[in-house]
């Protein structure tokens, strides 16, 4: 069997001329947790063409959906950009990564920490009663440089609370906390700022982050996953990883793609 299938095509959104999704056709066999990413591709010149992207979808879902940037001369993502519905894509048949739960010590708050694209193995996670299932609260950052790029933002606040499945759990336990950089916005800062201040926590109305009750998974760019680190060591917090549990998880697999 071959490492890879063909997936159809089933809608193409451009949240901005920055990013974009698209969901495709899942392989009835194709099996992942929530939070874990696969290989995915074109056929290009005859030799196929991967990246890695997170699944933005949970692992539920019919249907799978990735979050993308849009590199003008990225060998992959100059291409995917143009992706309309009916295209076929190659997508991996394993699934892998560190973001998942079982890879952090047990704790209170579970926060995801995001940047750009880096929010889409989380949203796959907010979608998956288990985890609230494991939580008191889970709380969700996505840091962009402007609004317009605050993907799933309505979905979050508008279309999550009401899920006739998982709605409860949402509502109860699930915050959402988008902040921008270059626009005037509600929430403003760099991501490792606001956690460092403490203005994180205080404006989502929680305690000071603790080395007990605090676990963090976190996705981005290589400046916010550096700079987090630093605070977490501070606090003496030790990664996790597939062999050992810690208090925080990175995902490394995602360079430019």
């Amino acid at each position: 069997m071959s490492n890879f299938y063909e997936a159809k095509v089933l809608t193409v959104h451009h949240w901005t001329d920055r990013q974009f999704s698209f969901t495709t056709t899942r392989d009835p066999g194709f099996r992942f947790q929530s939070g874990q990413f696969t290989m995915i591709g074109l056929n290009v010149d005859g030799k196929p063409l991967l990246r890695a992207y997170s699944v933005v979808s949970p692992h539920w879902h019919e249907e799978l959906e990735f979050l993308s940037i849009k590199v003008p001369d990225g060998p992959l993502t100059s291409r995917l950009q143009h992706l309309k519905v009916g295209d076929t894509v190659l997508i991996g048949r394993k699934a892998s990564g560190t973001l998942l739960t079982q890879n952090l010590l047990p704790g209170k708050n579970l926060w995801l920490l995001s940047t750009g694209t880096g929010l889409a193995p989380f949203m796959a996670m907010i979608r998956d009663p288990e985890v609230y299932e494991l939580y008191e609260k889970v709380i969700l950052v996505h840091g962009c440089r402007q609004v317009a790029e605050l993907a799933y933002d309505k979905v979050i606040e508008d279309e999550l609370p009401a899920n006739e499945f998982f709605g409860e759990q949402v509502t109860e336990k699930l915050l959402y906390y988008p902040t921008v950089t270059r626009e005037e916005f509600r929430n403003q800062g760099r991501i490792p700022v606001l956690l460092e201040s403490g203005k994180l926590a205080a404006d989502l109305g929680l305690p000071p982050v603790s080395l007990e009750n605090d676990r963090f998974m976190l996705c981005g760019s290589p400046e916010m996953l550096r700079d987090s680190k630093t605070i977490f060591e501070k606090l003496g917090m030790k990664e996790g990883n597939m062999s050992t549990p810690g208090h925080y998880v990175i995902e490394r697999a995602f360079v430019d793609k």
